[in-house]
């Protein structure tokens, strides 16, 4: 299944691609896509409605689509988790994963504008495939406890403001949390849509130039790892989301660095998961 939120901002309305040939409506089955479904079984009661055939199709044409989650809880991130991302910025290759934080109201539909904030010099894109958790994971045991955590994947642009992120302090978090810094979806896939997720192309394109050409099977860390690693230090809850890490290819990592203006589109492709369209615009 994919699961997708359609509507106005603050208004969205949740929807469900289950290859049936057409969107059909979940509200029948719950008010959102939040961290209450994850954590109630929604998607299996998701699952029962689509197989008796109690859920009406929907039309989303000309429809704004929103993060296909309401909030996450938490966005955990993993930098440089691409060897060649790691070398294009000058650094060594982890060996462990090197986890940062994203605030969660950073989060925004897959085509909506994202904002170069104030004084911003270096603002950049990163197309990175994102977890999101569906039952709670603390002290996991191994690879495979940690995939049946896991509620499906999703497309994450992972944008970030290099000066703020490096030359601030090197403190990562306020480089990345920047209002409509983590444009989200189209849809969040189930584990039976993506049944390998190492094995998945990706790519992003800034104004029709290819910057970024990827293979989730070049992430240093595996996401069963990451999973796995994340929960000896946090508890992962339903409805959380992590981010995996980015190729190279980023504005930073250019000869010279090249760093995103207002009035460009960023398009972003990761295999099975579709595809996300947002402008720059300047901030509020």
């Amino acid at each position: 299944m994919k699961l997708l939120r359609y509507g106005p901002v603050g208004s969205e309305k949740p929807a469900v691609d289950a290859g049936t040939g057409s969107i059909l409506d979940a509200l029948p089955v719950t008010a959102d896509f939040d961290t209450e479904f994850f954590a109630s079984g929604g998607l299996g009661r998701l699952r029962d409605a689509v197989r008796n055939g109690s859920l009406k199709p929907v039309s989303i044409d000309g429809q704004r689509l929103g993060a296909p989650i309401k909030r996450a809880g938490k966005i955990v991130c993993i930098g440089l988790n691409y060897r060649n991302h790691a070398a294009e910025s000058g650094m060594p290759i982890p060996t462990e994963p090197i986890i940062f934080m994203k605030a969660p109201n950073c989060m925004v539909g897959p085509n909506d504008d994202v904002a170069i904030p104030r004084n911003s010099a270096k603002t950049d894109w990163e197309v990175e495939l994102a977890i999101v958790i569906g039952s709670e994971a603390r002290y996991l045991t191994g690879p495979d406890e940690a995939m049946a955590s896991i509620a499906g994947y999703a497309i994450s642009n992972d944008v970030s403001e290099r000066e703020f992120q490096m030359e601030r302090g090197s403190q990562w978090d306020k480089g990345k949390s920047c209002e409509t810094f983590n444009p989200f979806g189209p849809w969040i896939a189930t584990t039976d849509e993506i049944p390998d997720p190492q094995a998945l192309d990706m790519w992003l394109d800034v104004d029709g130039r290819r910057e970024q050409t990827g293979h989730t099977s070049d992430m240093i860390f595996s996401v069963a790892h990451i999973v796995w690693y994340a929960s000896q230090f946090m508890v992962l809850e339903p409805g959380d989301v992590i981010n995996t890490g980015t190729p190279a290819g980023v504005g930073a990592g250019s000869k010279p660095p090249r760093f995103l203006t207002t009035g460009q589109e960023m398009c972003l492709h990761i295999q099975g998961l579709g595809e996300q369209r947002s402008r720059t615009v300047a901030a509020r």
